[in-house]
């Protein structure tokens, strides 16, 4: 399987969509997206203003995941990987690279909300790569996790 990692582009949009569509866990349509205010003209401003920092993996061209993160605040918004291409590496190559471009926007810190359910695979996943509980929980129950820098392997 080729796969290539690319800073994300206005033309992805629609893809990204469809991706985070599609999640095994947590998928969200675009309809509720849009309730959430993430449209296709707010990503497209974001990413042309520089304010979202995103990336994508392909495989044969084809979007199969992507991560964005905010770079006014250090917020990593998504990590999304299409279920046929989890447990090789994506999620872990994408979140790396939005994160590398947050830590060079010289923010105090790199956070992002996740699942407090052990059951769900993203809690296990965020705290392998060094991602640790701030001690905040929204409304919504997810914990909003820091990054300490402490990858493993």
């Amino acid at each position: 399987m080729d796969l290539h990692y690319r800073k994300s582009r206005t033309v992805d949009i629609n893809d990204l969509f469809d991706v985070r569509s599609k999640t095994q866990e947590n998928p969200i349509s675009r309809a509720r997206l849009a309730q959430m205010g993430v449209t296709h003209a707010s990503l497209t401003d974001g990413l042309e203003s520089g304010l979202l920092c995103s990336w994508v993996c392909t495989s044969d061209e084809r979007v199969v995941g992507f991560c964005i993160g905010d770079t006014s605040t250090g917020e990593v918004l998504v990590l999304a990987v299409l279920p046929d291409f989890e447990g090789l590496g994506i999620g872990k190559q994408l979140l790396r690279r939005v994160v590398d471009q947050l830590l060079v926007s010289e923010l105090n810190s790199v956070w992002l909300a996740a699942d407090s359910n052990p059951s769900i695979r993203a809690h296990g996943f965020y705290r392998f790569l060094g991602w640790r509980p701030t001690g905040e929980v929204l409304e919504n129950g997810d914990e909003i996790l820091s990054y300490r820098g402490v990858e493993s392997t």
